[in-house]
């Protein structure tokens, strides 16, 4: 009996992926690494944001004598170890050899405040608790071993004195007071005293001209002569008594020690702030990082922006948001009502969709020239020949400043705002409008009462994103108001205690200025870490605030629709 033949093998397929998984996996991956990306950059930009404002210890370091003369430096060092790195222009085999990123200060003694010096060079370092950093209205901070005050009318005080370092608190207390008094005296005082005075020198200008078109001004150039004099004797008065004060700060001065031993006279009044690194504990550190960082936010800049704070740039980059969200908003939410509820839809309606669209992805340089153009060339150079006369040649409001940069960045965002209103009030319930309308309401009375309070947290949504955009940019602000330093802000004590024409500093441009045109570069980074921190995270409290409001008024007007 013949035996049956084997059944054929079936190979087993393996299971095939579900239509559209690997693009699922391929998404996942692509969001993975975006996010990874985003959170290395926060840390990255928060751990040097943070590390500017803390005091670090200062070594004292002694170098072979060999390699300090081959290279030009001196065998002693002080300095704070900023980075600890392979050599970078090491061209042989094997590991390359560490090097050393020292801050040394004293740039007027060194001519730069930075170095790098090899490690194997380094004999011996050590953190002497008599090293003193003293932070300076000019050249950076100084570093070195305090020998002696000279105080007028006191004499000598040498540092070995019990009574040095309270001396030395209260005299540096005592100049900080006074600079704060000299600061007063010269941007409120005689700032006020100035503006009044530029407006009678206006005026002068305006009854000459009326003198020499014919009419009697007499009378009213006699007034304004005898106001111009009893201001120019307040402000003599002002001036002396600022210049007294700005001796006085000249009058004790500190001697100190470089680690080179070369003795270093320096005025108090140059002193702004001193501490002893090596001597500090954790918690005295903490202190000094909450005081550094309160200067930061609170203090005008110097040296170049590279010291001090950015207090101008901040309220520059707040008040310019405001301005523009304010400017913004009402042009965009209209314009979104007409298209969607009043426009008649048709060929007219979509192209100017296409166009608002296509508004949205013009270069940002390209509306910077065209808020130069037309609302400083253009609007303001108008404002000037029709209110402003007196002050020409001179512009007023033609020229750059807050006003006609927050215009221009209004006019770049406003797609934006547009293109949320309409999804926003687009996704309202048509049985919302038309039970509304049943009841004996207007159109009007239906939009304002029940469709924008429904589609408010949509609105808000887009002006998130406007104000997010607006307050990053750089490009287009460089063309029509921002500078370097703003020697006034644009909100003052001085009437009309608003002043939409001056110029004003932002926090992107800082960031720029720092990065890019400081002359010192390794003195800037630090403050770009610290400035881009600020601006991340002012940008994100603005955008926090926007989406609490939104979310209180979602769950305000929150329906089964939505």
């Amino acid at each position: 009996m013949r035996s049956a033949p084997p059944l054929p093998r079936v190979r087993e397929r393996p299971p095939r992926l579900t239509t559209g998984e690997p693009l699922v996996w391929g998404t996942a991956m692509g969001l993975t690494v975006g996010l990874a990306m985003i959170l290395y950059l926060l840390g990255l930009i928060l751990v040097n944001g943070v590390t500017a404002f803390w005091p670090r210890r200062v070594a004292w370091l002694e170098l072979r004598p060999g390699s300090a003369a081959r290279l030009g430096q001196a065998a002693v060092l002080a300095g704070e170890v900023v980075a600890e790195q392979a050599k970078r222009d090491h061209l042989g085999s094997g590991p390359a050899p560490q090097e050393w990123q020292l801050f040394l200060g004293n740039k007027d003694v060194y001519g730069q405040a930075f170095r790098y010096v090899d490690a194997a060079d380094v004999v011996r370092r050590s953190y002497p608790r008599t090293l003193m950093v003293i932070e300076r209205l000019e050249y950076g901070d100084a570093i070195g071993v305090p020998v002696a005050l000279e105080i007028k009318g006191e004499g000598v005080l040498p540092a070995e004195a019990p009574r040095f370092a309270a001396r030395l608190r209260q005299l540096v207390e005592e100049v900080n007071r006074r600079r704060a008094r000299i600061r007063q005296l010269e941007k409120r005082d005689i700032g006020a005293l100035n503006a009044r005075m530029e407006k009678l020198r206006l005026r002068q200008r305006a009854l000459e001209r009326a003198r020499q078109a014919g009419r009697d001004v007499a009378a009213a150039w006699q007034a304004v002569a005898e106001e111009m004099a009893a201001l120019q004797a307040r402000y003599e008065a002002l001036a002396q008594q600022a210049r007294h004060l700005r001796q006085q700060q000249d009058e004790h001065a500190l001697v100190y020690r470089l680690a080179t031993g070369e003795e270093r006279r320096l005025p108090l009044g140059q002193v702004v702030h001193y501490y002893y690194p090596n001597r500090l504990s954790v918690w005295q550190r903490l202190g000094l990082l909450a005081r550094n960082v309160w200067v930061f936010l609170s203090e005008e800049p110097r040296e170049a922006n590279t010291e001090g704070g950015v207090f101008p740039a901040i309220f520059g980059t707040f008040v310019m948001t405001v301005l523009m969200s304010l400017a913004v908003t009402p042009f965009g939410v209209v314009a979104a009502l007409y298209l969607l509820e009043y426009a008649r839809q048709g060929l007219l309606v979509r192209l100017v969709r296409i166009a608002v669209s296509n508004l949205a992805g013009v270069p940002s340089i390209v509306f910077g020239v065209f808020g130069l153009g037309f609302f400083v060339y253009g609007v303001g150079g108008s404002l000037d020949a029709l209110f402003f006369a007196e002050a020409l040649p001179t512009p007023t409001f033609g020229t750059g400043g807050i006003l006609w940069a927050s215009l221009t960045l209004a006019l770049m965002t406003v797609p934006v705002v547009i293109v949320a209103t309409e999804e926003a009030l687009a996704a309202v319930p048509r049985g919302m409008r038309e039970g509304s309308l049943a009841l004996g309401a207007s159109k009007w009375q239906t939009i304002q009462r029940i469709v924008l309070p429904a589609a408010a947290p949509g609105i808000l949504t887009g002006l998130i994103l406007a104000m997010a955009r607006g307050a990053g940019e750089v490009a287009p602000l460089m063309l029509v108001g921002v500078v370097k330093l703003a020697p006034s802000l644009p909100i003052d004590t001085v009437f009309p205690f608003i002043h939409l024409e001056r110029k004003f500093m932002h926090l992107g441009f800082h960031i720029y200025d720092l990065g890019f045109q400081s002359p010192d570069a390794e003195a800037a980074k630090p403050m770009v870490f610290a400035t881009t921190l600020l601006l991340i995270t002012l940008v994100v409290v603005l955008n926090l605030g926007a989406l609490y409001i939104r979310e209180k008024l979602r769950r305000k007007y929150a329906t089964a629709a939505f």
